[in-house]
């Protein structure tokens, strides 16, 4: 399961990826927002990062204007490896090397092909693992300390 998640600035953004996610078959769940009204990022990036924290959902894509306040809220979460990625390269590489479990995007500053070549090319990479693995549980004993 996929669980999305956009404010106002992502909404259009979102709502695309969705599309490409039921054109390909996969199971996903939009959790908002659902309209343009005004709302805040915070809350729709909790939804989403805790529901793939917690294990009821394998990955999730968030969208806002630029994609950064997600990512703050995201990574706040224990487990989470959310990427905001720009580009097919970044997004290629948010899970080739650190197994990126939640997509980040910027809904005002991507066109929506590109955005929709950037999700495809993360949910088709495969984690290389290997010398990435060390890294990533170096980042999981981090998060045990600090949670302490």
């Amino acid at each position: 399961m996929i669980v999305l998640g956009s404010d106002h600035g992502g909404l259009d953004l979102k709502n695309e990826i969705k599309k490409l996610l039921e054109e390909r078959g996969l199971p996903c769940e939009d959790l908002g927002t659902h309209n343009g009204d005004s709302v805040d990022y915070p809350d729709f990036g909790e939804a989403v990062a805790r529901r793939v924290s917690e294990g009821s959902a394998e990955k999730g894509i968030l969208v806002c204007g630029t994609g950064i306040g997600m990512s703050i809220v995201a990574n706040k979460f224990p487990g989470i490896r959310a990427a905001l990625a720009t580009d097919v390269f970044m997004a290629t590489m948010a899970k080739e090397h650190n197994n990126a479990n939640i997509l980040v995007l910027g809904g005002r500053v991507l066109e929506v092909e590109k955005a929709r070549e950037m999700v495809v090319a993360w949910l088709d990479t495969e984690y290389a693992a290997g010398r990435h693995q060390n890294r990533l549980d170096k980042i999981t004993a981090l998060e045990r300390e600090l949670k302490g």
